[in-house]
């Protein structure tokens, strides 16, 4: 088979429908874009959980004089109780699973409430001893904070105990419905885009037909004449992908980098590297659904 005389009837093809090309760029290009951003969606979700996951504390919440949750009854944490709580953290049953504990007595707390709200309406009429006194708890495996929870929750004197991923989850939550939507809408992108690319094919053998029917008359190939299709729809294909792959580093690098990054310093974001991880992904998925859709739509026109 002559490179040169396929790559010339490729040529030829691509010239001759260059609206239905333009058609496919356009549609690969914005269903890749999708498919490239659910990607680094999941990765920033998943990046995202370590770093908070790891960091997200147990709380636990001794009574006050005003609480009437848990096992409070308007009084206020004795020592011993507070004493009972630290002893149960470091019995045999909790120790090994924990990393680090912290208390904060009420002045403590009200000064960590009075620098997060400061003077807002109604923080004038808190007083130190209407915020509980906490204990928080960094777990070496934060996956197993209902075990500390189920052993903490019944002892005198906790009106509380909070595991702070619960905040999370209702985040985390929607973040992979936004992944999910962005996949779905992907999916039926991808699907247009087959469909157009297999349109285009059956469009320029049909334009082509005198040309096909003599190069069967002088004994062509079908692999010979089904080849320059094939790869008509692969260039414009790929051409669609590499427009996506840009897509996707110029929103990681702009919008997500120098945008987000400026805007949440504490949060991790995903980074360039995740971006190239993606590039050869957009692709092969570009020119494997390509291919295949052409190399289907010509073997039926030829069948025909």
């Amino acid at each position: 088979m002559r490179f040169g005389l396929v790559m010339s009837e490729v040529g030829h093809g691509l010239r001759r429908n260059i609206s239905m090309v333009i058609s496919v760029v356009l549609v690969t290009f914005i269903s890749l874009t999708f498919v490239g951003a659910a990607i680094l969606l999941q990765f920033q979700i998943g990046q995202m959980k370590g770093y908070w996951y790891d960091r997200a504390q147990v709380a636990i919440y001794l009574c006050t004089n005003t609480s009437v949750d848990g096992n409070c009854n308007l009084a206020e944490a004795t020592a011993a109780q507070k004493a009972a709580v630290e002893a149960q953290l470091k019995s045999p049953a909790l120790a090994p699973l924990i990393k680090r504990v912290d208390f904060q007595n009420h002045n403590q707390v009200y000064k960590e409430y009075k620098a997060q709200f400061g003077s807002t309406t109604g923080s004038d009429f808190v007083t130190p001893a209407f915020l509980p006194e906490t204990f928080w708890v960094n777990l070496k495996d934060p996956s197993q904070a209902d075990v500390l929870v189920e052993s903490i929750s019944n002892l005198a004197g906790v009106e509380q105990v909070k595991d702070q991923r619960t905040y999370l989850d209702p985040i985390f939550s929607a973040l992979n419905a936004a992944s999910f939507t962005a996949v779905g809408v992907a999916a039926l992108m991808l699907v247009a885009a087959v469909l157009l690319i297999a349109t285009t094919i059956r469009l320029s053998a049909f334009s082509r037909r005198r040309e096909l029917g003599i190069m069967r008359l002088v004994g062509a190939s079908n692999r010979f004449i089904q080849t320059p299709f094939i790869l008509e729809g692969v260039i414009a294909a790929l051409i669609g992908s590499v427009l996506a792959s840009g897509a996707i580093v110029a929103l990681v690098k702009y919008f997500v980098q120098d945008y987000l990054g400026a805007q949440a310093q504490d949060t991790p974001f995903i980074g360039l590297q995740d971006a190239f991880l993606v590039v050869p992904i957009l692709l092969v998925v570009g020119a494997v659904l390509a291919a295949s859709s052409a190399s289907f739509a010509i073997s039926r026109y030829l069948k025909v």
